[in-house]
């Protein structure tokens, strides 16, 4: 049962002016960290820890956990302008905003990006304050068979985005979970298409690939087409977007919120995951099929409320079990260590006003993230002003630096410039760089839950729809995978019945 006095006075505490003062610095690194490419929530936290050891232990915590809110959105802002993501979470978000700049919709890709990413974060964080003991019980119990129909029901998308060939995004995707495989086996430690090659043993990093497949692919592409964009313009303004406005995308809002926090509660998974599912059942559910890809609204819309969902929904697990969410959430774990905290069941029966400071810190952070996030607009509307042959210039820099920062090593540069030729050759015969950065994402866990459940049942492959979580959601996942079929059959039964009537 809550208490409410406790409840009142974590928030009085929150609002105090020099930790509301510290929440707002934490949200304003957090985007523009996240805007970086290669620069995660992950890596910004720990380039703040040295900066809170002197500091107390509410203070430390809220500024942490405000960076992390923020982040979640940053990544949005270059995966709309540039086609760069800033982070991992916001790959979905480059399908539709993206084609959004290009058509000149720049202003209000972002402000639909800001709108659902609040809207996200404050859904999980009321969720955290009411919902969350019974919620990491229930998390408790997803094992490996639901964790493999989960990326299951995440690649079930591959088909529908970055070309209109089915087989060639596929294939792309194929090529993404082959990639993945590279390093040593997850469950027995062999080596894998290592070659001997001592570097490759750790498997190849997903940031610098995902920033040579969208950002470096699409310089090149750019450089090398005659034809430019004439609708990109290069003065970026917020829309301003009105509540009826949002009323019409209500139930993707909710749709995806739900999506996101479910699945930053599992234990391992994150923002991306959630962003691709959310963005796949946004697809699968719209009356605009045939506009995603292309700077369909609900194609920003679905993915931002989901991945920031997901950095609340992570928060639970971290906090009430002690069991991180996210890779980011592992470090904000070692981080309450370091202040000599213990995430666990006993926060809540002997720290409980802490932990409601905590949640309120989440809450006022994807608030003002409306004003954050447009400062984070000017700055980049600003670097837009630059003509093409110095703007393409930066990104190639910044991303050259975005992948070094990954484990500061060159060979993540490589495989950057490997990618960005790979990116731009899929882009130019039609194949979808997209589609491999995804088959590259769930890959990795998609054979790991599913070679760790044949252990656990010693083989027995109908385990993976006999158990009744897994069972729907595959089942779910195989609708999807055929619906488009047979809605296209019956489409076709129906306009010959048409014609022929009209005969």
């Amino acid at each position: 049962m809550m208490d409410i006095q406790l409840l009142v006075d974590g928030l009085l505490t929150t609002l105090t002016p020099m930790n509301l003062l510290l929440v707002f610095v934490g949200m304003l690194v957090g985007v523009f960290f996240g805007s970086l490419p290669g620069i995660s929530s992950s890596m910004g936290i720990v380039l703040m820890l040295p900066f809170t050891y002197y500091m107390g232990i509410l203070p430390s915590i809220m500024l942490l956990v405000a960076l992390y809110a923020g982040s979640a959105y940053g990544g949005s802002i270059t995966a709309i302008l540039f086609n760069t993501p800033g982070t991992p979470e916001s790959v979905a978000t480059t399908f539709d905003g993206y084609p959004m700049t290009k058509n000149g919709k720049a202003g209000r890709a972002l402000s639909l990006a800001i709108s659902a990413s609040a809207f996200g974060g404050i859904f999980s964080v009321l969720i955290m304050l009411f919902l969350a003991p019974p919620l990491s019980k229930v998390a408790l119990n997803i094992q490996s068979a639901e964790y493999f129909a989960l990326t299951v029901l995440g690649l079930t998308v591959i088909s529908s985005i970055g070309t209109k060939s089915p087989i060639k995004a596929i294939t792309s995707g194929l090529i993404g979970i082959l990639i993945a495989m590279i390093g040593m086996d997850p469950i027995v430690g062999a080596n894998r298409f290592t070659f001997g090659n001592v570097e490759l043993m750790n498997g190849l990093e997903m940031i610098p690939i995902m920033i040579g497949a969208f950002a470096l692919a699409e310089v090149l592409n750019q450089v090398t087409d005659k034809q430019k964009d004439l609708n990109m313009s290069n003065k970026v303004s917020l829309e301003t977007i009105k509540i009826v406005e949002l009323i019409k995308h209500k139930w993707v809002l909710l749709k995806s919120a739900v999506i996101g926090t479910v699945i930053g509660i599992l234990p391992g998974t994150g923002g991306s995951i959630a962003s691709i599912v959310s963005y796949g059942e946004a697809m699968r559910t719209s009356k605009n099929k045939e506009q995603f890809g292309s700077g369909e609204e609900e194609g920003v819309v679905a993915p931002e409320a989901a991945n920031n969902a997901a950095a609340g929904g992570a928060m639970i697990p971290t906090l009430v079990l002690g069991i991180p969410g996210s890779p980011t959430t592992a470090i904000i774990l070692a981080a309450l260590a370091l202040q000599g905290l213990q995430p666990g069941p006993q926060l809540m029966t002997e720290q409980p006003l802490m932990l409601y400071c905590i949640f309120f810190s989440m809450l006022i952070a994807s608030v003002t993230v409306f004003i954050g996030g447009r400062l984070g607009v000017k700055a980049f509307a600003a670097i837009l002003k630059l003509p093409y042959s110095m703007l393409g210039t930066l990104i190639v820099l910044l991303s050259m630096v975005g992948s070094y920062a990954v484990g500061n090593s060159m060979f993540n540069v490589w495989v950057m410039l490997v990618f960005g030729i790979l990116g731009y050759f899929m882009k130019k015969y039609h194949f979808s760089p997209a589609s491999l950065v995804l088959g590259l994402v769930l890959g990795p866990m998609m054979e790991e839950n599913f070679r760790r459940n044949l252990l656990v049942t010693e083989g027995d492959y109908l385990s993976f729809i006999t158990k009744p979580i897994s069972g729907i959601i595959l089942l779910i996942a195989v609708l999807a995978m055929f619906y488009p079929i047979i809605a296209k059959a019956l489409k076709k039964k129906k306009s010959m019945g048409g014609s022929s009537i009209g005969l």
